[in-house]
């Protein structure tokens, strides 16, 4: 298995014309399970769609604003955000350099939220 990804094997990728099945610039670099992670590249506007996991983005390039859910976020490199599966999305104001990695997981619908501290949390309860 080939552990090592990069932000170039994907936007190489995009670059030269790739789209998904959707025609978003979104290119996959890892599956395995449940999981799924892509490199995403918008240009102009960000037309995507709720999904049917969740979702974690992280931001490798650029900046911008995000709304999920009816709030909006203002977001810059290294940032992640977290979208739970079926809100509404997207990104909007940001910049031409936008590259953000995607991370989705998780069964169809999402999982549950926690009740409590997680069990990993070192944060006090």
């Amino acid at each position: 298995m080939d552990f090592l990804k990069t932000i170039s094997e994907a936007t190489t990728q995009l670059d030269a014309g790739w789209r998904n099945e959707l025609g978003f610039p979104s290119f996959p670099l890892l599956t395995h399970g449940s999981l799924l992670v892509k490199v995403y590249t918008p240009r102009g506007n960000d037309p995507q769609q709720p999904h049917t996991r969740d979702e974690i983005y992280v931001i490798a390039r650029g900046s911008g604003e995000f709304v999920c859910d009816g709030e909006r976020k203002l977001f810059r490199e290294t940032d992640l955000l977290f979208v739970p599966a079926g809100k509404i999305h997207r990104f909007e104001n940001f910049s031409d350099d936008l590259t953000v990695w995607v991370i989705f997981y998780g069964p169809e619908g999402g999982e549950k939220p926690n009740s409590g501290p997680h069990k990993y949390s070192t944060a006090p309860a």
